[in-house]
């Protein structure tokens, strides 16, 4: 029996093909998958990330509130928190309100309403 392993992770969006431009810029990674309800980005390490179109009306989630829960949220490392959250903002990230740990990790909202961490190991 082969060990299962993680290919990828999908997020639902309102815009797919804008949230994969999103975190294809923010992680270096290619699309290689598209069509008009679903973008595949893939990188030479680590598991791909999908971006799927929900069908019905998309509500993003809430941080730190649950009245509409996280469905998933994704941490990334980086060397440095300030330059990484620039650069994010200047993708069209935004900083959450709420910052639990800012001097390790900065907790940003991607172009869908998802909250991501930007970490410092």
């Amino acid at each position: 029996m082969t060990t299962p392993k993680l290919y990828g992770i999908t997020l639902d969006c309102p815009d797919p093909e804008r949230l994969g431009e999103f975190y294809a810029q923010l992680l270096g990674l290619k699309v290689a998958y598209s069509s008009d309800t679903y973008v595949g980005l893939a990188g030479e390490d680590g598991p791909a990330i999908g971006f799927q179109k929900v069908a019905d009306e998309f509500r993003a989630p809430e941080w730190p509130g649950q009245s509409v829960p996280q469905q998933i949220h994704l941490d990334i490392t980086v060397d440095d928190l300030d330059q990484a959250e620039a650069a994010a903002i200047g993708l069209g990230a935004t900083k959450a309100e709420h910052q639990a740990g800012p001097d390790r990790w900065r907790v940003m909202l991607d172009p869908a309403g998802h909250p991501f961490c930007l970490a410092k190991m």
